[in-house]
């Protein structure tokens, strides 16, 4: 249980203007996302996806982190790269639902002022 008795706070917290990268995360309904990999299924409960400012223009998406429970139960945390190898477009390959997972943060980010666009369509 968490608790704020004796909790005091004072100042006026501040954005550091250089930073470059936003991480954004949130709880997942269980069974909404499961991913596989190397032949495991893993059913993911919670997602982080680090957005960067690489120009003056839209934010780029570079990582999402998946944590998800294993077929043995243990907590695993599976990491995908989202931008290409150089840095000006999305990784080819990534699944849908893991792009589904960027909109989601994407519309979280934009309470906080950050602007996304999705990256173009490609044939996987």
């Amino acid at each position: 249980m968490e608790s704020t008795v004796g909790l005091s706070a004072n100042g006026e917290p501040a954005i550091v203007k250089d930073e470059n990268k936003v991480d954004v995360s949130f709880h997942l309904q269980p069974g909404s996302l499961i991913v596989n990999q190397d032949g495991n299924a893993f059913e993911a409960y919670h997602a982080a996806v680090e957005f960067v400012d690489v120009s003056d223009g839209p934010w780029l998406v570079d990582k999402a982190r998946v944590t998800a429970k294993g077929p043995d139960g243990k907590s695993v945390v599976v990491t995908v790269d989202l931008l290409n190898d150089t840095y000006d477009g999305p990784r080819d390959g990534v699944p849908a639902a893991i792009w589904k997972v960027v909109a989601l943060a994407a519309t979280a980010a934009g309470d906080v002022g950050i602007t996304y666009s999705t990256p173009d369509p490609r044939p996987m």
